[in-house]
């Protein structure tokens, strides 16, 4: 024990280094396997070792101080990703260490970390969005679920997106796109209606694509509120702009372009053009941008809380209209 303990403190035994197997250890320094055998038991209750099946022994931890090793997955680098998960570091305090991997909506990507990580860290927290290969967002194939479900259910915790097929013993803190967008605008219908038509600039092909809910949740407010509607894959230069149009922007270049074109035009925010941004940020606010959005400290608040309550519960994520100046 002492020996391993001494290799990672001083450098030599790295994360995910493999060590020589019991049966090793006792041929080479002429001991006895249930003495081994013993202390590699005593390592891994500590967490300091793990065993893979059919592989053998591996360093899981190389901060002795560290109580609590998580490993956050998410499909993308965004401001919003980065603000769930500074929270949720924040949150956890000093005694936990958090590794960062991106899998970039890739399914094979993200079932190869899964599998060659699965066994090294106390609790998983993992952002589930996945695109298919015409770069649409999709749902956990078979193959997807398998990898989640690799990890043992008291250690997982999924985040922004809710997975029904798992038990109650994994967290859960996710959003609804579909009622949460649909929710929003109903709140703000009162001004929605003095528009003459509301466009969505949903991209429908891209390398990190959006659920597909916020598209249904959308189309359900606009038919059951008789509004005339459209659906534009994005915004381009020199579009034709039309007085009392709202456009509703996910992405954040087609939130510039927009902007651009509003104020070249000469056209105001808010009256002769209306503007709503999905996600916000402290950018749009400073912009007065008016928003709906998830509330991604409370997001990675709540994951944080149940990994240090030790309690894994199931919570739907507050969602938001802000209304600003762009209205």
């Amino acid at each position: 024990m002492d020996s391993i303990i001494n290799g990672i403190n001083n450098g030599t035994l790295g994360m995910g280094e493999r060590i020589p197997s019991i049966n090793e250890v006792s041929e080479e320094y002429l001991l006895s396997r249930d003495t081994v055998e013993k202390a590699y038991g005593l390592l891994k209750e500590k967490r300091i070792i793990v065993s893979v099946k059919g592989k053998g022994y591996y360093i899981a931890k190389t901060d002795l101080s560290i109580k609590v090793n998580v490993l956050f997955l998410i499909n993308k680098l965004s401001t919003y990703k980065m603000h769930i998960f500074n929270t949720f570091v924040n949150s956890l305090g000093t005694n936990a260490n958090v590794d960062l991997d991106i899998y970039h909506c890739e399914p094979l990507v993200f079932s190869n970390i899964l599998e060659k990580k699965k066994d090294f860290y106390d609790y998983y927290v993992i952002m589930p969005h996945f695109k298919n290969e015409d770069l649409q967002h999709m749902g956990c194939t078979d193959e997807i679920l398998k990898a989640i479900h690799s990890i043992p259910n008291g250690k997982l915790i999924i985040m922004d997106r809710n997975l029904k097929s798992l038990s109650k013993e994994a967290g859960r803190i996710y959003q609804d796109f579909t009622e949460d967008i649909f929710k929003a605008l109903t709140a703000a219908y009162d001004k929605l209606k003095n528009y003459r038509k509301i466009m969505l600039v949903y991209p429908n092909k891209s390398v990190y694509p959006y659920p597909k809910g916020i598209v249904t949740g959308f189309k359900r407010f606009c038919i059951q509120h008789n509004m005339d509607y459209e659906i534009l894959d994005e915004i381009y230069e020199g579009m034709e702009l039309q007085l009392k149009d709202l456009y509703i922007i996910i992405e954040e270049d087609d939130l510039v372009h927009l902007v651009k074109q509003v104020r070249d035009r000469h056209y105001k925010m808010g009256e002769d053009i209306g503007i709503i941004s999905y996600n916000d940020t402290p950018l749009k606010e400073l912009l007065g941008i008016t928003v709906m959005s998830t509330n991604f400290k409370k997001m990675g608040e709540e994951a944080a809380k149940m990994i240090l309550n030790n309690k894994r519960i199931e919570v739907k994520n507050e969602f938001n209209f802000i209304d600003r100046f762009s209205l």
